[in-house]
C-alpha cells in the first residue's frame, strides 16, 4: 500500500507538470542577427525566450541585466558581452511595440468548469 501512495505522490505531479508544459505555445525564437545563437545559448539555460522577447529597456538597463545574468552564472563569452547588449538593445528597446503573446487555438486551451 506504501509503495502505490508514493507512486501517486510522484506521479500525478509529474503528469500534471508534463500536461501544462504541453498546453502551452512554443517560446518565439530571438530575431536574426549575428548575435541570436549567443544569446539563446547564454540566456536559455535558465529560463525561455518568453522572458527576453517581453523586455522593452534601455541600453543601459539591458548593460545592468547582462551583468546581473553573467554574475548569476550565465555563459557570456567577455569579447561577446558588448555585442550581446548592442543586439539586446536593437531588438528590445525602449522603443519598440508592446510584445504580444501568441496564443494557443481555442480548443487547446483549459479553462476552469464551472
Amino acid at each position: 500500500m506504501f509503495k502505490h501512495s508514493l507512486v501517486w505522490i510522484f506521479l500525478v505531479p509529474l503528469s500534471m507538470v508534463w500536461f501544462l508544459g504541453a498546453q502551452s505555445a512554443p517560446a518565439p525564437e530571438l530575431p536574426a542577427g549575428s548575435m541570436r545563437a549567443p544569446a539563446t545559448t547564454a540566456c536559455t539555460e535558465c529560463h525561455d525566450t518568453r522572458i527576453i522577447v517581453q523586455q522593452r529597456l534601455s541600453n543601459a538597463a539591458w548593460t545592468k541585466e547582462v551583468d546581473k545574468m553573467t554574475k548569476w552564472g550565465a555563459v557570456v563569452d567577455p569579447q561577446d558581452r558588448d555585442a550581446l547588449i548592442h543586439y539586446l538593445s536593437a531588438n528590445f528597446s525602449v522603443d519598440k511595440p508592446e510584445y504580444v503573446a501568441d496564443r494557443l487555438p481555442v480548443a487547446h486551451r483549459t479553462r476552469p468548469k464551472k
